[in-house]
């Protein structure tokens, strides 16, 4: 089976030839530079990736198409770069860190030997309320200008998709974080209570941006030929901590989850028969029976150590409406801290639960982050190639 075919059969809850495997296909799915740099070096395998390509926020890497093709990932990701035209709008600070302001007004500085950048202000933070803010400022349109930028920097990633899972990703992060993002995390809570109205404003300006968005990205793709291609349209927002959902089941059943429903619908509008994905990290299992309703397809990451979310349990009750993408690994723990025999260990025992049946793509609990060695990492793919076979 090639990568298409395989990813295509998980999906429809069947078993392929082997557990899918995905590396780089979203950008919640990736591999940090340092990690990523090691690992390659461990086995002799190219360490270049495509600078363009690069979430500068968080420094995740897009490996060239030779080393995808060697670690055997099945997806090929298509999608507009988190920061527009980085190499332009990045500053050079007098320490040798890095500043920029992205096109939401969101400051974010990387200090010399950090790791990420951190985002250090906010547009709508000097505010009293949201309400009040969004007199003064508004979410910005995803305008011709940036889809002509989109469209520029698609084409070499449309091109590389070959007989892979191509996965349309999104442009920026989820309606509750990019909420945060706009008016500060602290400021946005104390909305929740003080200026419902205003917090609901906020997410419905985001998933105008977002709807104009995917118009833009999946017209693109209709246009150019590659709709057959695409099995997968992927979004995202944090909507748990470890110990529960972000914020009450209820106020996300309000504000949030509808206007997800909305983004779904227009998606598979667009392109009938995608699979609509959805990241969210943390404890978010009381709301997964109303993100299915909402049109929700697959679920990443499967973020097991958080309060309630047992694998073995979620299979069982949500294992025949969505696929699971994601849960391969612990990130917090083992595949950082343990020892190469713990992360074997651990990978066989997931597999054990999540393979069977299909509906299962195998990637860790989020991204891989520069703290994981390279032996960590070759005991996590070795053991997925080895004993992921059906």
């Amino acid at each position: 089976m090639n990568g298409f075919e395989r990813i295509k059969t998980t999906l429809a809850h069947k078993e392929p030839d082997r557990v899918p495997y995905d590396l780089s296909g979203t950008t919640v799915t990736g591999i940090c530079r340092g990690a990523f740099i090691n690992a390659m070096k461990e086995r002799g395998l190219s360490t270049d990736f495509d600078p363009a390509e690069c979430d500068p926020i968080s420094q995740i890497v897009t490996p060239v198409e030779d080393t995808l093709r060697a670690l055997k990932s099945d997806t090929r990701r298509i999608g507009a770069r988190r920061i527009p035209r980085y190499e332009e709008v990045r500053v050079a600070e007098p320490d040798g860190g890095y500043s920029l302001t992205d096109y939401w007004d969101c400051g974010w500085r990387m200090g010399p030997g950090e790791l990420y950048y951190s985002q250090f202000s906010y547009p709508l933070e000097s505010y009293p309320s949201i309400s009040e803010g969004l007199k003064h400022w508004h979410v910005p349109e995803w305008d011709d200008a940036l889809t002509a930028q989109m469209e520029i920097d698609i084409a070499p990633l449309a091109e590389n998709i070959g007989d892979n899972c191509g996965i349309a990703d999104r442009s920026c992060a989820g309606i509750t974080e990019m909420s945060t993002r706009i008016r500060r995390h602290e400021n946005w809570y104390m909305d929740t209570v003080l200026d419902p109205d205003g917090v609901e404003e906020l997410a419905e300006q985001i998933t105008v941006h977002k709807i104009k968005y995917w118009k833009a990205l999946l017209t693109w793709i209709k246009d150019n030929g590659y709709a057959q291609k695409i099995l997968v349209a992927s979004e995202c927002d944090d909507l748990g901590t470890q110990n529960s959902t972000l914020i009450d089941p209820d106020q996300l059943r309000q504000w949030i989850i509808p206007r997800f429903k909305r983004i779904f619908s227009f998606i598979k509008e667009q392109i009938p028969g995608i699979h609509t994905f959805m990241h969210s990290c943390g404890a978010i299992r009381p709301i997964i029976p109303d993100l299915i309703e909402a049109g929700l397809d697959i679920l990443n990451p499967v973020q097991f150590t958080a309060f309630d979310m047992d694998l073995k349990r979620l299979k069982t009750d949500f294992g025949n409406d969505i696929v699971f993408w994601g849960g391969g690994i612990d990130t917090q723990s083992t595949l950082c801290k343990g020892t190469p025999d713990e992360v074997r260990d651990q990978v066989k025992r997931i597999l054990d639960i999540m393979a069977p049946g299909g509906g299962f793509v195998f990637a860790p609990v989020h991204n891989i982050q520069d703290d994981v060695s390279a032996a960590n990492f070759w005991a996590m793919w070795d053991t997925l190639m080895e004993y992921g076979k059906y």
